[in-house]
């Protein structure tokens, strides 16, 4: 396992103008494998079908623990609320419609994308999937879904090496009208 450093560039109550944000950033990225990783907390019955309907084969577990109800034992969701979902490699056309899905619950969204391109003009040079990340916090600040929030984030997760981490962070927020803060997390991946 590895680790990266998640930077926040754009926050705001819009959720509509976060999504446009993503697909800016995903029109930039190399997209071509990527996946999409879906993880939320989901407290109510009637999030819960919208979700399901998204994600029939959703898999979760209860927020007090797999020993009180999980996907995996076959126990119905609705009983065992309030519920952690952690759906993983999802096609990227599943995105939108989980987050449509959600209401006020919370929620990260991962794009594993295959690379973030090079930028001559600022120095930057393409970097792999391993380095390249787009996440988007819904309902919360931070993306553990720890620290709810009105607002959504989007974090963009790149390569630290001779001060790219920087530059990168920075360029991408130009893309979006957004700023770099300083704002990081480490996110396992």
């Amino acid at each position: 396992m590895s680790n990266s450093v998640a930077a926040a560039i754009l926050t705001t109550e819009d959720l509509a103008k976060a999504i446009r944000a993503v697909r800016t950033l995903l029109d930039i990225a190399d997209v071509r494998q990527s996946e999409v990783d879906l993880e939320a907390v989901i407290r109510s019955s009637d999030v819960l079908a919208h979700v399901r309907d998204v994600l029939p084969d959703l898999e979760w577990w209860a927020s007090a623990g797999k020993e009180h109800g999980s996907s995996e034992a076959g126990d119905d969701p609705a009983d065992c609320l309030p519920i952690r979902v952690f759906d993983w490699c999802r096609p990227l056309d599943r995105a939108e419609p989980f987050i449509a899905a959600l209401g006020p619950d919370l929620a990260a969204v991962r794009w594993d994308l295959d690379a973030w391109p090079a930028v001559p003009e600022v120095g930057l040079e393409e970097i792999s999937q391993k380095w390249a990340y787009l996440t988007l916090t819904v309902n919360s600040r931070d993306l553990y879904q720890e620290k709810p929030s009105q607002d959504h984030t989007i974090h963009v997760h790149v390569r630290n090496r001779n001060g790219e981490q920087t530059a990168r962070v920075h360029w991408l927020a130009d893309q979006v009208g957004g700023r770099f803060t300083g704002r990081v997390e480490l996110a396992p991946l």
